[in-house]
């Protein structure tokens, strides 16, 4: 496992505690409008609100090279072309990242919206957490490594997952089959992240992803779906809390927080998720754990901290 901070399992954690919480929101806001209407409007929000961020950042780091301009004036033609050609490999990185992860995010966020209506949500919640298992089995075919310990961690957690979200007879229906399409496509959206993100700003990045989502869901909102203003107005609440805090905090947070972390332990600890859902709705909504999902969420927080723990030289 690539060496990383605390702060990368940190940040990974808050992205599925957002995440378990959206849940409802995209539950709500599929009430009042299309799926494709739904991330349209979420992506967007989501790109807008991190222009101020991206731009606050970038002051702060200019501030800081001025400081830090050296007194020795020889050389700097040859320095500034080469910073000149870099910066420009770097923006060409940074636009096929974000053009990527935008796609794959687009394919998968819309491929849950359908299948959220034709399902139920302890069984979406189950199948789309399935990217635990499959980011490893990808990441085999890209020569990514997996220790025994990590797949010990896997099958703790699908078990975990089985015991919080089935809760009823498992049947593979038509909402079914797309949430495991949408689980493929998000394995595929984190072994991609996980190769642009040591590469480039993981916050520009993030920026362009939601745009191109946004933009790419706008198509399909405009073939297949009847937007209508008044509907986006009555949803604004679980669409603002998908866009602010979904798509332009908890994406960003991923991108960042998984800088040189291993694909598989990224997505144990995204993976919580599902924990995160069914603990909000006892907390907020009053629902009561039984001991088959206390167990369930015992073997997640098992599988996460087996998967952290370090490894012996």
């Amino acid at each position: 496992m690539k060496n990383t901070s605390v702060k990368n399992p940190i940040l990974l954690f808050l992205t599925a505690v957002i995440w378990g919480v959206a849940f409802v929101a995209q539950s709500v806001g599929m009430e009042y409008v299309g799926a494709f209407t739904f991330n349209f409007v979420r992506c967007i929000i989501g790109g807008l609100v991190l222009i101020p961020c991206i731009l606050f950042l970038d002051w702060l780091k200019s501030r800081d090279q001025e400081s830090l301009k050296p007194q020795d004036k020889s050389g700097g033609v040859e320095a500034r072309n080469g910073a000149e050609a870099g910066k420009t490999q770097d923006g060409k990185t940074l636009i096929t990242g974000g053009i990527c992860c935008g796609t794959a995010l687009c394919v998968a966020s819309n491929l849950q919206q359908f299948g959220i209506k034709y399902t139920t949500v302890g069984k979406a919640g189950f199948i789309t957490a399935m990217y635990i298992v499959l980011v490893p089995l990808l990441g085999i075919f890209l020569k990514k490594k997996v220790g025994l310990k990590v797949w010990i961690s896997v099958v703790l957690a699908v078990a975990g997952l089985y015991l919080l979200c089935i809760t009823e007879g498992f049947t593979l229906g038509w909402g079914d089959f797309l949430v495991l399409l949408c689980a493929v496509v998000f394995s595929i959206h984190i072994l991609v992240i996980d190769y642009f993100s040591p590469r480039t700003d993981g916050v520009k990045m993030s920026c362009i992803q939601f745009f191109v989502c946004g933009l790419l869901s706008g198509v399909g909102m405009l073939i297949w779906e009847t937007p209508e203003i008044h509907a986006i107005l009555r949803a604004w609440m679980p669409i603002l809390y998908a866009g602010v805090m979904s798509c332009g905090v908890a994406y960003t947070l991923q991108i960042v927080g998984q800088k040189g972390m291993n694909p598989t332990v990224a997505s144990l600890i995204l993976s919580l998720e599902s924990v995160v859902s069914v603990l909000a709705g006892w907390l907020l909504l009053g629902q009561r754990l039984s001991i088959r999902e206390l167990s369930g969420c015992a073997l997640m927080f098992a599988a996460i901290i087996l998967a952290q723990l370090p490894q012996k030289t």
